[in-house]
């Protein structure tokens, strides 16, 4: 043969199968797009010169590694479609002469093809976008905009081999399916699994079984870390369930259409639903995967959007003043006025110099008593007792106990709250506690407990995962002198005794920075000092919390544009591979008589019936997914419930605004190879 007839052979064959070839071009050349823009900025210089950046350079390498396994995953995917269109084609080469070794050359040749095109222009289109990417991680994270261009060859050089192993491994599976496969088999590949299933109602039930799991422990589980405990679990479960659903459930559906004889009976339904239930294995797991990224995008873009969105709120949870001081006490007598004023004192000093005071700025000042505790059986047992263990269990039931004076609720709160001999008042943070009474270990005093509706923020119930509950009693000295000088299992006090000090400021956020600064030093230059004394600052901390929320945001973004990528190629390959199945079925509908309209009808009936079934599914899952997604961002400090309601609505409203636009695209594809037979 001459020189350059495979060559041509495999241009030829992408050449004619453009509408296969470009959407999986297009495909490779985004993740490989994707891939290098997310490496450029976790190696870049940019996060080498903003405050915690190396929080943002965990989750760019996190973002990378997925998006390099959702490109082994999609590719393949993808490619599948691809090949089992062009069998047919290798069928007829064989039948005209060719043997496995020639088909194989042709593969090689369309393969090397693929990978030039792709690489190229996707690393091409990533240099050239990575600059504006690193620009809008600039404005997320409110760094220094430096607008000289470069090129990383190491991102270049692990972009290239990444994609040139998935690329070859691609190729020796689709050698491989060639190689096992006769002639005869290939000329027929395009019919295989198109016997009309049987409705599997045991693997149908099975899949609403563990959807129906998933959902009870959404919406049963209260206590975040629970909930977190159990997520993966949930997760697991509602992909299990949703494939089980769509693969067994699509074909008991159909059968079910088929049974409704005033629906089924219509000339557009009874042609879409008797040719849908001849693929609904098959078009049951494509159309689980939209299903599933769908869901995947609209609880990515919930949760990072809410969490960059509300990052106010959850700093001032944290620092519920711009000027934090918590000062440590080694006995709960040192809690007195006498070692807390040389600290008040040397504050003022500075905030005087600055025109400032404390007084006059909503002020948080009380002391109070710490410890941890489980509940379990009534009992209240703490790191002191024998029974003490940690253990899952445990960690779903462990509490941060503050014990508080009720003086102190009263005058911070504006209250008048009294209570009876044996009576608490209690207040808990992330989770409800059942209880109304409550007993330590170890000790005799059974305590009935009284509801408060609110308390202040004191800023370590933000830093912890586990719950806290706030207990206001009539004598704190009393309350804890059961539990004075026990250890705990490591041999640390099992008490800490805390006096919090903090105060709002009226100046710009540099000043407050400024002042901060100057009342640290201070501190730290006042002699023995009985409490040890530690400083914050909203202001000198901001800077960490924008960038570990943006740097989410960002990540957000990126994976949400590769997961609604991944979800209109797919639904855009059904579509192609489903229109060149159906093409000579309607070619014999329309030379029976069957009108245009009719077809345009039929072609609306199936592709509405299965299309929009993903979409809704995705919203229940994300309905059902709810309240684990709140109690998961309630420990990362966010607990505006209403913001994440409105961000989860409008995200699942603009997604399904722009997947009924990916429908009719599709569609139009559809109709075109199917409706344009003559």
């Amino acid at each position: 043969m001459k020189i350059g007839f495979y060559p041509r052979l495999a241009w030829s064959g992408i050449r004619k199968n453009k509408e296969l070839y470009i959407p999986y071009l297009l495909t490779g050349m985004g993740m490989i797009m994707m891939y290098y823009i997310v490496s450029y900025l976790y190696t870049g210089t940019l996060l080498n010169n903003v405050r915690g950046g190396d929080i943002v350079a965990v989750f760019m390498g996190l973002g990378r590694f997925v998006i390099g396994a959702f490109s082994v995953i999609f590719l393949f995917y993808t490619h599948s479609f691809l090949i089992r269109r062009r069998k047919r084609e290798f069928g007829l080469y064989s039948i005209l002469g060719m043997n496995k070794f020639n088909l194989a050359r042709i593969m090689i040749w369309e393969s090397v093809m693929v990978i030039c095109i792709s690489l190229v222009s996707g690393l091409a289109f990533g240099i050239l976008f990575s600059k504006l990417a690193e620009l809008l991680m600039n404005y997320i994270l409110r760094a220094d905009v430096n607008y000289s261009m470069r090129i990383n060859p190491e991102n270049v050089k692990q972009t290239v081999i990444l994609y040139l192993i998935i690329y070859l491994l691609i190729l020796v599976v689709t050698l491989r399916q060639v190689h096992m496969a006769d002639p005869i088999q290939l000329l027929r590949s395009e019919n295989v699994g198109e016997r009309p299933p049987k409705a599997n109602w045991p693997m149908a039930l099975a899949g609403a079984a563990l959807l129906g799991f998933a959902y009870y422990l959404a919406v049963s589980i209260e206590d975040p870390i629970a909930a977190m405990l159990w997520f993966f679990l949930a997760v697991l479960l509602v992909i299990g369930g949703t494939y089980l659903l769509f693969i067994a459930g699509s074909v008991a559906l159909c059968r079910l259409l088929q049974k409704n004889k005033r629906y089924y009976y219509k000339t557009n339904h009874f042609v879409s639903v008797s040719s849908m239930v001849y693929r609904m294995k098959r078009n049951g797991a494509g159309l689980a995967s939209i299903c599933i990224l769908c869901t995947m995008v609209l609880v990515m873009l919930s949760s990072t959007v809410c969490l960059y969105g509300g990052q106010e709120s959850s700093l001032r949870s944290r620092y519920p003043r711009n000027i934090m001081t918590d000062n440590r006490a080694d006995s709960y007598e040192q809690l007195r006025e006498e070692n807390y004023a040389p600290i008040r004192a040397a504050i003022e000093e500075v905030l005087n110099a600055h025109g400032q005071t404390a007084a006059a700025h909503n002020v948080l000042d009380y002391s109070y008593v710490v410890l941890e505790g489980v509940f379990h059986d009534g009992i209240m047992e703490t790191s002191a007792s024998d029974t003490y263990q940690l253990d899952g269990n445990t960690y779903q039931n462990m509490w941060e106990i503050f014990v508080v004076s009720l003086a102190d609720y009263n005058r911070l709160m504006g209250t008048q709250e009294t209570l009876e001999p044996g009576q608490l008042l209690m207040y808990t943070t992330k989770m409800w506690f059942r209880q109304d009474s409550m007993q330590f270990a170890g000790t005799e005093q059974t305590w009935q407990c009284k509801r408060a509706k609110s308390f202040v923020d004191n800023g370590t119930d933000s830093m912890q995962i586990i719950p806290s509950m706030f207990l206001f009693v009539e004598d704190v000295e009393s309350f804890i002198r059961p539990m004075t000088g026990w250890v705990d299992f490591y041999g640390y006090p099992l008490l800490r005794y805390d006096w919090i000090y903090g105060f709002d400021l009226d100046c710009s956020l540099d000043e407050q920075g400024t002042i901060f600064y100057e009342i640290k030093g201070k501190l730290s230059q006042l002699p023995e000092l009985a409490l040890h004394c530690s400083a914050e600052s909203v202001a000198a901390n901001r800077s960490t919390y924008r960038e570990m929320y943006g740097g989410l945001f960002f990540l957000g973004i990126m994976l949400s544009i590769v997961f609604v990528f991944a979800t209109t190629l797919i639904m855009y390959y059904k579509q192609i591979s489903e229109g060149y199945e159906d093409q000579s079925r309607f070619e014999i509908l329309q030379k029976v008589g069957m009108t245009r309209k009719e077809v345009k009808k039929t072609i609306n009936s199936q592709v509405m019936t299965v299309f929009f079934l993903p979409l809704l599914v995705a919203g229940i899952h994300l309905g059902f997914a709810f309240p684990f997604l709140y109690k998961g961002l309630m420990l990362l400090n966010f607990n505006n419930l209403w913001l994440l309601l409105q961000v989860a609505i409008a995200a699942y409203l603009l997604f399904g605004l722009g997947y009924v636009v990916v429908y009719r695209v599709t569609s139009r594809a559809y109709y075109h190879l199917v409706g344009g037979a003559k």
